[in-house]
């Protein structure tokens, strides 16, 4: 405790840095859904000036000047609302998580009640600032709790009590890398809650909040990057699917179309078949890759392709042929050449 009461003015510029940082790291950031992208801009940079003005209100604290008589009031009024807004942004990504991916049709009513105590205790902040209820200021501009100063820890308190709640009852429903952080954030900041009553002077709620939001980012963008990395994973697997699919479809389009001809010449059956395997054969003895071994074969499968546009009758004519006859049968291959070069994805 002696340790944080020399050095937390230290701590705080540290770490307003590092929520500075965050902030404009979520801002930045398009791999998070909107409405937790601005939950999260709005409690990193909450934290941010939550510091900053603690800060002051602690270097400000005893200033009986003009300057320190609006900075020690205006920093504390900052300090109590951006705890609230802090926990009112939580509140807003904890009801986009269970809507969202926790599969719950609506927000709890504990979380609805949330916001509604966020907006209420705020609301009394800035009452108090006329009538004194949460705290004052004696004649050496020095901050002093009033009679009500437990119902300012008691606003945040139950906020988080509600929003606990609904985290252990659906702890199935979301993943535990987001899970233990969201725990976290609420029970330590509970905990110094508890401890800031006893000790004044010191601003461990505060400090253990904004440290707490930090370190609930980080989780966010672990999980985050996991989740990038489930659906990179997946992209790829459907994109090989898919390439695998149409290797099949081009494979079967071929073989049927090379069916298709070797049923016209009834003296050739099964000729494309054989020598499309005999090609492949011969071009993988002669050391080409697999890539043009495919390319081999496909070629010797579609080599009489052309003999579609050659008459049934001259094919398959039993005497033999006249030199016109011949003559057709000699077209083929531009046949096959004016068919298969309008296939530009495959040589």
């Amino acid at each position: 405790m002696e340790f944080i009461r020399q050095h937390q003015l230290n701590l705080m510029l540290i770490m307003s840095g590092i929520c500075g940082v965050l902030a404009l790291f979520v801002f930045i950031t398009k791999t998070l859904k909107p409405k937790r992208r601005r939950s999260l801009l709005v409690m990193e940079a909450s934290a941010m000036l939550l510091l900053v003005a603690d800060r002051y209100a602690y270097i400000y604290r005893g200033n009986i000047t003009t300057i320190g008589f609006w900075m020690v009031r205006i920093c504390n009024f900052l300090v109590f609302g951006l705890s609230l807004v802090i926990l009112y942004s939580l509140t807003m990504y904890i009801i986009d998580l269970y809507t969202s991916d926790g599969g719950l049709e609506k927000a709890p009513f504990r979380l609805q009640l949330s916001r509604v105590l966020a907006v209420c205790g705020i609301t009394m902040l800035i009452i108090s600032q006329f009538t004194g209820f949460y705290y004052t200021f004696d004649e050496t501009n020095r901050y002093q709790r009033a009679s009500g100063f437990l119902i300012c820890y008691l606003m945040p308190f139950a906020i988080m009590i509600l929003d606990l709640s609904v985290i252990l009852q659906y702890c199935r429903r979301i993943n535990r890398s987001v899970l233990i952080p969201l725990i976290l954030f609420i029970t330590l900041p509970m905990l110094a809650t508890i401890a800031q009553i006893f000790s004044y002077g010191l601003s461990l709620t505060n400090l253990t909040l904004v440290g707490a939001a930090v370190m609930f980012y980080i989780f966010v963008l672990l999980d985050q990057n996991r989740t990038v990395e489930r659906a990179t994973k997946r992209e790829i697997e459907l994109l090989k699917e898919e390439q695998e699919n149409m290797r099949t479809l081009f494979e079967q389009t071929a073989e049927a179309l090379a069916g298709a001809i070797d049923a016209k010449d009834a003296y050739t059956h099964g000729h494309s078949m054989r020598v499309a395997e005999y090609s492949k054969e011969i071009a993988s003895r002669a050391g080409l890759s697999e890539k043009q071994c495919d390319e081999v074969y496909f070629a010797a499968l579609l080599h009489d392709v052309g003999k579609i546009g050659v008459p049934g009758a001259i094919i398959n004519k039993s005497g033999r042929l006249t030199k016109e006859e011949f003559d057709a049968i000699k077209t083929h291959p531009v046949i096959g050449k004016q068919i298969l070069e309008n296939i530009h994805k495959s040589p």
